[in-house]
């Protein structure tokens, strides 16, 4: 393909799958001219045929295509994580010159990510590690985005990103994380977040479900709720998907659709890390655990018979009051999910240095992303107020809505238990607040236990911190 000029292309892009396609585009559509590679030419050639009115340039061979790029370079990869991203930078080493720039917009896990940022640096590359959240949309019309890497690495690409990033009161939701692989880790905990977040969701669909309300009501819920306290883009999306109908079946779309959920891994990644880092994140471990058990269907479909339970469902609550319940179990859970999150991502900071901002990471979350919410802007100003809080749970704002809706929430949980409704994550929720809250928990058994079996010693309530102490327990005799 031919330049459409003899100036140099700003910015370029290998990996057009649709996210890789849209973001350029977003890129594009900001005043930079662009350089577009696939490892499939006909796949550039058809992209760049589809936009002619566009500052669009296609490329056959990966020399080319680096050759036309203004210095420093940046080039960013849009490839499938793992080991097509080295292959990728394996192949544009050798064409870069000290100073260029590559970055990782795929969800590379972040040790891979601080891995190939440590080798680049020493061929003199520069290398961001940049989670991109918003989908195919955000990507196009903006999304959010986390980036991490020295800051001279963010230098370079800053005006770029900040341009193509969604925008919320004017400001852009990009920020530089941190150095190393910061901008991966962060994306990473925002997706378990939001595991956390959609299967919640789900399980308030499925409490209204086995109530017997319809999907147009359960549609027109959602609207109000996403004009309340809980306005959220998954709370906008789920109102919509409800109001679907099948064209074949004529039936709700949402009935026909099969219960088995996919994952792509990050949600492990996070609960790896999470167990890594001895920080508790239940809600968001009950969300990968649920999609897992949906994976189960054919296990399920024979369980079914053979498993009892609730004959049917029973509850004295109207329908005003359950959805009043319900929204108030949701809106405490949905915290914690966040509280876990960020609870992750101070102590994995701190660990590793990154010196990370919790309330800049939340306002760049506002906008753009899957997590997007309303309530983003409470827990911006609570680590903006405090950036010591050590949990979301204890900032006053979040602490009178929990307080307040505590026993509504135990009402929803008790009432999903008693019904046989599974509802992990609010449960797990649940357990994470009473557990958080309570001065004196059975760990103290627990701790005889230990040392009754492998004399692991304890500590007393009634002696300094630090002191352990042995008993020479009764022998069992078998």
């Amino acid at each position: 393909m031919q330049d459409k000029s003899t100036h140099k292309n700003d910015f370029g892009l290998i990996g057009l799958a649709v996210m890789g396609q849209n973001l350029i585009l977003n890129v594009e559509s900001r005043g930079f001219k662009t350089a577009v590679y696939n490892r499939t030419y006909s796949v550039t050639e058809k992209f760049v045929s589809q936009h002619p009115d566009k500052q669009l340039q296609g490329f056959e061979e990966l020399s080319d295509f680096v050759q036309s790029l203004e210095r420093p370079r940046k080039v960013m990869i849009m490839v499938k994580a793992g080991p097509a991203v080295d292959v990728v930078i394996e192949k544009l080493i050798p064409l870069l010159e000290e100073g260029d720039l590559i970055i990782d917009g795929g969800n590379s896990l972040y040790t891979d990510t601080e891995r190939r940022s440590q080798e680049l640096g020493g061929k003199g590359l520069l290398f961001v590690g940049s989670g991109v959240s918003g989908g195919e949309e955000g990507a196009l019309k903006g999304p959010s985005i986390m980036p991490g890497g020295p800051t001279s690495s963010w230098k370079v690409v800053q005006p770029i990103f900040e341009a193509i990033s969604a925008k919320v009161d004017g400001e852009p939701c990009v920020t530089h994380i941190g150095k190393g692989g910061a901008g991966h880790y962060v994306k990473m905990i925002h997706n378990g977040i939001e595991y956390g977040d959609m299967q919640l969701i789900c399980e308030a669909y499925a409490l209204f479900k086995a109530a017997g309300f319809t999907t147009d009501e359960m549609a027109t819920i959602f609207d109000d709720w996403n004009n309340s306290e809980l306005e959220s883009y998954l709370i906008q999306i789920t109102a919509k998907i409800f109001e679907i109908q099948d064209p074949e079946t004529n039936q709700p779309l949402i009935d026909v659709i099969m219960d088995k959920a996919g994952q792509k891994g990050t949600g492990q990644w996070t609960l790896i890390n999470g167990a890594e880092n001895a920080v508790v994140i239940s809600t968001i471990n009950a969300a990968v655990e649920a999609r897992i058990l949906s994976s189960l269907k054919a296990q399920r479909v024979i369980a079914v018979n053979e498993l009892q339970g609730p004959s049917e469902f029973n509850s004295d609550w109207d329908k005003a009051t359950f959805v009043a319940k319900v929204k108030k179990a949701l809106f405490a859970s949905k915290i914690i999910s966040y509280a876990q999150g960020l609870d992750l991502i101070k102590t994995m900071g701190e660990a590793k240095q990154w010196d990370l901002n919790l309330g800049n990471i939340a306002k760049i979350w506002r906008g753009g992303c899957i997590i997007r919410a309303a309530f983003l802007n409470d827990i911006t100003k609570a680590y903006q107020g405090n950036p010591e809080l050590s949990n979301l749970m204890l900032d006053p704002y979040f602490k009178d809505i929990l307080n307040d809706s505590q026993q509504a929430w135990r009402e929803v949980v008790a009432l999903g238990v008693s019904q046989g409704i599974a509802i992990p994550a609010f449960s797990a929720s649940l357990s994470y607040y009473d557990s958080y809250r309570n001065d004196r928990l059975p760990a103290n058994l627990l701790q005889a236990q230990r040392d009754f079996f492998g004399a692991h010693t304890y500590e007393r309530t009634d002696k300094p911190a630090g002191e352990w102490f042995h008993t020479d327990w009764p022998e069992v005799i078998d």
